[in-house]
């Protein structure tokens, strides 16, 4: 990101003329309704949030482009969402070409907008230029407010189509755009927003675009939050670092401005023992990595190594370091901001423009230097660190090594416990992670064999949070969990080599059972992450009540669904007189007989089961570090602040 200084030198940032005729048209509009999942991913309550952040994206965009210092989101009472900007304004003159009105252009044209004309953004996030149309098209109804060149103006529309010309209101000093729009009942059949959702991609991008100002209010409880941090990527480091104690208190961060990108970076060192990298190209959180991730860690291990080497910190001459251990403990951040970005992977989140690694990777080379030059203690901790992790990965090939010959002696054994299945095609089949020996055994007995494959698992399996390599290896479950799934973990992991593509968490309904379920996600998030990024990871969701009279019986998954099974089989009568109902409260899976496990937690046409997703990369590292760390007062304010979202409490 260039500097503030920087901004009137750069010829190929935006001047401040933002008209019709900038607005490049693509056209077609009618396909966005018939299938909106192209558009937004799905209808689901993921898509419904993703309209939100489209109409976001516009104002940072703004923002990006200098002109907006401010953004609010309203979640309103009726289910409608306002977004409201100071910017220059969606143009409202009339298009040279399409003889209509620029905002109209905007709301009811696909691919029409700002974002094709170099001279109007330099960058931005919405990749496709299809935003705001798309939100319109999928809405029961979008109203648009635009101040700007002294006057304020107001269009109307209803399921993408125009209902009202576009007025004048009147005279009105400052600019601005207010976009206030009902997501489509049908399209959604959802539409309740979930305030923590926005609020953390919110304070994403506030993070991302240092000093813009997001303010999220929740008109339905009077809940809001504030966004504005002056440090930047360094305060979001701060932010996903949480508890976690440095090993140097200042932040390494710089900023650099090249033709192929504008580099901003934040990092620092911790006592944990696991990385925490997010890269951001746009203001898009690309998960999957890309040309700027792998100039980032080429220049980490390079600097690092070469700083060792000429301060004599190695013990011997040819000792080196390697990625995964001078990335031990880090927790960075790295945003580029690219003219023409390239997206590659399964979901677009792939930067795959190749010259964007050479400006990252000679930039922070460059900046990583003088940092180390200028702090050599802080150097010297981070040395150390670095230098301690490879001892302790050193142990866990030799380990490795040791397991695999052993595996190879025997020919290649799985798990003792494993009840495997018979089919061999991993898309196919499940495997189900049990708590205990009893509920494994009523669970191997109840499963389809042909499809289906059973893990006990014994007790509370290793905090991987708070374990380095060598000690995760060593521990009898998680080694057990690791060959039964077949793809390694961390730097050996291989997806492709996963032997089933349905990894079930089956954990009682207690306290011990979400313990334990929460040790399973900390494993599976930092040691095989991808495994939750393709959707491979899920939580199977037992009854909790039996409700039963005579040969009748219902399965209750709520208190709620109880009371109505217990309404159901009284005929309705008051609560005294229900003599004859059974009512039993399923503490454990092993207290299920083989047959009804599998009718209500194992049956593919029955049973209810969670899939495991990541909406915010951060936000997730963030909860796994306060939950499962060493320090106990974040996870003291954790349960606090979410105590009243907790629906069956055990104790």
């Amino acid at each position: 990101m260039a500097k503030k200084g920087d901004k009137k030198k750069d010829d190929n940032r935006t001047n401040g003329d933002y008209t019709a005729g900038q607005i490049t048209v693509l056209k077609g509009l009618e396909a966005v309704r018939k299938r909106p999942g192209m558009y937004i991913g799905s209808t689901s309550a993921r898509g419904l949030h993703h309209l939100v952040y489209e109409v976001v994206d516009n104002s940072i965009d703004e923002a990006m482009a200098g002109f907006c210092t401010e953004i609010q989101v309203v979640l309103r009472e009726d289910g409608s969402v306002t977004v409201t900007d100071d910017g220059r304004g969606i143009p409202v003159d009339i298009h040279p070409e399409e003889g209509v009105p620029g905002v109209e252009l905007a709301m009811t044209t696909l691919h029409a907008g700002g974002k094709f004309d170099k001279d109007s953004y330099k960058v931005s996030g919405g990749l496709h230029g299809v935003g705001v149309s798309v939100v319109n098209a999928l809405s029961e109804w979008l109203e648009v407010e635009i101040t700007r060149d002294g006057h304020r103006y107001h269009q109307r529309y209803a399921r993408g189509i125009k209902e009202t010309e576009l007025k004048t209101l009147g005279k009105a000093k400052g600019s601005g755009t207010v976009v206030t729009f009902m997501p489509d009942p049908e399209i959604f059949p959802e539409r309740s927003y979930n305030f923590e959702t926005l609020n953390n991609r919110l304070r994403e991008l506030a993070f991302l675009n240092k000093g813009l100002k997001i303010v999220l209010t929740d008109e339905r409880d009077g809940t809001e939050e504030t966004h504005q941090y002056e440090g930047g990527l360094a305060s979001f480091v701060e932010h996903v670092r949480g508890s976690r104690q440095p090993l140097h208190e200042k932040i390494i961060y710089f900023e650099a401005s090249r033709e192929e990108a504008d580099i901003e970076l934040a990092m620092q060192y911790d006592d944990g023992f696991s990385e925490h990298t997010h890269t951001f190209v746009n203001n898009i959180n690309t998960h999957e990595g890309g040309a700027h991730l792998t100039g980032l860690k080429a220049a980490l291990t390079r600097t690092i190594n070469d700083y060792g080497r000429r301060n004599k910190l190695f013990k011997k001459d040819e000792e080196s370091l390697s990625g995964d251990d001078v990335r031990e403990g880090l927790t960075c951040i790295l945003s580029v901001k690219v003219m023409e970005p390239q997206f590659e992977g399964q979901t677009k989140t792939k930067l795959g423009n190749s010259e964007v690694r050479g400006a990252v990777e000679a930039a922070i080379n460059e900046h990583l230097g003088i940092f180390l030059d200028e702090n050599p203690k802080a150097a010297k901790a981070i040395i150390e660190k670095s230098l301690s992790a490879a001892r302790a990965r050193e142990a866990a090939r030799k380990a490795r090594d040791l397991a695999r010959k052993k595996s190879a002696l025997e020919g290649g054994v799985l798990p003792g416990k494993l009840a495997d299945c018979s089919i061999s095609d991993p898309s196919l089949c499940e495997i189900y992670l049990v708590e205990g020996d009893s509920a494994g055994g009523s669970a191997k007995q109840g499963r389809d064999r042909s499809f289906q494959a059973i893990l006990p698992l014994k007790g509370k399996i290793l905090n991987v949070e708070r374990a380095r390599i060598d000690k995760i290896l060593s521990n009898e479950e998680i080694r057990a969990m690791i060959t039964a799934i077949g793809c390694g973990i961390r730097e050996d992991f291989e997806i492709e080599k996963a032997r089933y593509h349905k990894i079930i968490i089956m954990t009682d309904a207690d306290v011990d059972g979400a313990h334990i379920r929460t040790l399973l996600l900390t494993f599976f998030f930092r040691q095989m992450r991808d495994l939750i990024e393709e959707g491979y990871i899920y939580i199977a969701q037992p009854p909790l009540y039996r409700v039963s009279k005579g040969k009748k019986e219902y399965y209750a998954y709520s208190e709620e669904e109880r009371d109505e099974y217990i309404g159901r089989l009284s005929n309705g009568k008051p609560e005294g007189e229900t003599r004859g109902i059974h009512i039993q409260r399923y503490k454990g899976l092993g207290e299920m007989n083989p047959d009804q496990l599998w009718r209500t937690t194992m049956d593919p046409e029955a049973r209810t089961i969670y899939q495991v997703t990541v909406d915010s990369a951060s936000e997730a590292d963030l909860i796994f570090s306060q939950l499962m760390g060493d320090d106990v007062e974040p996870r003291r304010q954790f349960i606090e602040a979410n105590a009243k979202y907790v629906k069956n409490l055990d104790v």
